[in-house]
């Protein structure tokens, strides 16, 4: 995937656009903080200010779709849950393809479902749901990352290799994907990073994309242990990501403009001494 090499990208919610630009090569999009909505209705004004924006800077993007959000300020209106869809959150779902389509995202980011009764019917309603989803990817030239999610939190659903390869298996498109999330993978694996590198080298090649930021292995009191801190403030022995047959995007995934400095520079600093 990707140009054959390494990329450094950061979130949108680090920093404002501007900002990014000067230290990433590629900016991931995160719908939901982007103020694109009043709402749950897409402002088709927004979207063009941002596509301007971005098309004088000629930077990368990918995006990351609305998901299932527990934090107290992630928007209502705009929570998708993959195993449990209904009309309104195949809209919110299709806007992000279309707007990914528009403004030339290589990857959309998407969340697996919650597990709310039997796991294995969430399982399969989850599997369904993307397989629609990834139709109208496919049209649209879009491939879609499916997330790993963090074992400490009872109600994810894809948070062990295994489950996580089997949904894209299931879903058997080849607009579906595994986004790889490494603080994700850490949390799941307990901080063990004999298990993490397997974790990795259990993925083979069916990454499109990497999110990368820090934690200490172990549920917390905050979102399940899952600090998005940056490089070098948790646990996670970065080197790990030697294992993962992937180039493309490495999205750090972290709260500000000095977080993404550091991360770049552990990223770098890994791959000249690979």
């Amino acid at each position: 995937m990707g140009s054959g090499r390494m990329i450094i990208g950061a979130s949108s919610f680090a920093s404002s656009l501007p900002e990014l630009q000067k230290e990433v090569e590629s900016i991931e999009l995160y719908i939901p903080k982007l103020g694109l909505y009043r709402g749950n209705e897409l402002v088709k004004e927004r979207v063009k200010q941002l596509r301007d924006a971005l098309s004088t800077s000629g930077i990368l993007t990918s995006m990351h779709a609305p998901y299932f959000g527990d934090s107290p300020n992630y928007p209502v209106e705009l929570m998708v849950d993959t195993a449990h869809m209904g009309k309104a959150q195949f809209r919110l779902m299709e806007e992000s393809i279309g707007m990914a389509g528009e403004l030339g995202c290589s990857v959309v980011v998407i969340h697996p479902g919650k597990i709310t009764g039997e796991r294995e019917t969430c399982f399969m309603n989850m599997v369904d749901n993307l397989r629609l989803l990834s139709l109208k990817a496919g049209d649209c030239g879009i491939i879609f990352g499916l997330e790993n999610k963090e074992g400490t939190d009872p109600t994810n659903l894809c948070c062990t290799v295994e489950e996580h390869l089997r949904a894209i298996k299931e879903v058997n498109s080849p607009d579906l994907k595994a986004t790889f999330d490494i603080g994700h993978a850490n949390l799941t694996c307990g901080g063990n990073m004999k298990k993490l590198r397997e974790f990795i080298r259990g993925l083979g090649d069916n990454v499109v994309h990497a999110h990368i930021h820090d934690n200490n292995g172990m549920n917390g009191e905050k979102y399940f242990g899952d600090m998005h801190a940056a490089p070098g403030e948790g646990s996670i022995d970065f080197s790990v990501l030697r294992e993962l047959r992937f180039k493309g995007v490495y999205n750090l995934e972290v709260f500000s403009i000095e977080d993404v400095r550091r991360g770049k520079k552990m990223l770098e600093s890994l791959w000249q001494h690979a």
